[in-house]
């Protein structure tokens, strides 16, 4: 997901999206962990940048509230 579509969301959306590419994280790496592969090879790497972006715009707002 962009960063400018995640800016978008509310707060509570954005926790709700984080919760579920937390999720969608795990499944992915359970399948590679039992020797599957994945659907699309840039899969994890993709749902770990989500992850961090979503991170980065709450720490970024919850400093601009202090």
């Amino acid at each position: 997901m962009k960063t400018s579509e995640l800016r978008a969301l509310s707060p509570t959306d954005r926790t709700s999206k984080l919760k579920e590419t937390r999720d969608a994280l795990m499944n992915a790496r359970g399948v590679a962990a039992m020797g599957g592969a994945p659907r699309n090879p840039g899969e994890i790497r993709k749902l770990r940048t989500t992850i961090a972006r979503i991170l980065t715009i709450d720490n970024e707002e919850a400093r601009r509230q202090a």
